[in-house]
């Protein structure tokens, strides 16, 4: 509130300055060093620095890929780059594009909403000439598409939104879809015009024509998702994929790879007299084979004889079918359950 000065004291100042005794500048209002900034409440800013800067690094990458996929579809140069991201009025944005123009309306899956990808006319007729079988030169034909060109650019743009969902992987899974194409700015209000919206500018070049491609993301749609705009989300979510890619590598890999396993229980050493200690049926376990079968019998470590068990009466006996030194021999021997004989 400003201070007001009484008579006396107006006749003092007066006084004051008439003597010398103060300069006017004296009385001059102290100037104000608070930085003043100018904030629009018809344009409120809904994207932060860094998350616009993630927008823009998140379209370099859907920028790249669509050269690729330009290129190899139309035969011809092709360079795409973002321009600019900026943030701004539905209605701003509307304005800003020409009558007619290629405006596809894409569902932003899971996302709620809609957004929009404009096309410039002179891109469009030249991706529509080269297809064609053209040189996809340079038109000055400004006239609505007619529906074979608007199911050719349907086609086109489909190809378009499969590098936006790669490009956007890091953050979400999305799934954009090609709702419809217009002409008409007017007829694609998927937002009022108050609200906000991020507009990533692409500057594109098919063969010598020059034009702009325009993907418009309404500040609602995007809201769900926007704490995940930072560099830091950005870059671990980078870092997890390169991992988790770097183990399904290595998984694949040594799936492919043999390995050579043996299991061996144990094994021991024992006299034959021993062996033949045991009973019948304990005989037959121990060597895992029937009465009649043929087994080796290792004397020293070493493979001595290929031996058939067997029953004599009522003692246990060993064939010998074949020694190591003599092939051709053949020896029936047999052995006392009990006894110390040993081959």
């Amino acid at each position: 509130m400003t201070e007001v000065l009484s008579q006396d004291e107006i006749d003092q100042l007066l006084t004051a300055i008439n003597a010398g005794e103060t300069e006017p500048e004296d009385f001059k209002p102290a100037a104000d060093t608070r930085k003043i900034k100018i904030y629009d409440f018809k344009r409120p800013d809904k994207f932060s620095k860094e998350q616009i800067r993630t927008i823009s690094i998140m379209h370099e990458t859907f920028a790249r890929l669509t050269t690729n996929n330009l290129s190899a579809n139309l035969r011809s140069m092709v360079h795409v780059h973002v321009a600019s991201v900026d943030q701004l009025t539905y209605e701003e944005f509307i304005r800003s594009i020409p009558t007619p123009t290629t405006l596809a309306v894409i569902n932003m899956d899971p996302l709620k909403g809609n957004a929009i990808l404009e096309i410039d006319p002179a891109i469009t007729f030249s991706i529509i000439e080269r297809l064609f079988g053209g040189t996809g030169e340079s038109t000055k034909s400004q006239h609505e598409l007619t529906d074979i060109e608007s199911a050719v650019m349907e086609g086109m743009i489909v190809r378009i939104l499969g590098n936006m969902r790669e490009a956007w992987a890091q953050v979400i899974d999305l799934r954009p879809r090609l709702g419809q194409i217009e002409t008409n700015p007017q007829f694609a209000q998927i937002v009022p015009p108050t609200d906000m919206v991020v507009l990533v500018t692409l500057e594109t070049k098919v063969g010598d024509v020059e034009g702009m491609m325009n993907f418009c993301i309404p500040y609602l749609t995007i809201e769900p998702i926007i704490g995940k705009l930072s560099a830091q989300f950005w870059y671990s979510s980078a870092r997890r994929a390169a991992t988790n890619e770097n183990l399904n590598t290595l998984k694949e890999k040594l799936s492919t790879v043999e390995v050579a396993i043996v299991a061996e229980i144990g094994k021991i050493n024992i006299p034959i007299k021993d062996v033949l200690s045991l009973c019948q049926g304990d005989v037959i376990r121990l060597f895992n084979v029937r009465v009649g079968d043929p087994f080796s019998l290792n004397i020293g470590n070493k493979k001595k004889y290929l031996c058939r068990p067997g029953i004599v009466g009522k003692k246990v006996a060993v064939q010998i079918i074949k020694k190591t030194d003599e092939l051709e021999k053949e020896e029936f021997e047999e052995l006392p359950v009990d006894g110390d004989e040993s081959l």
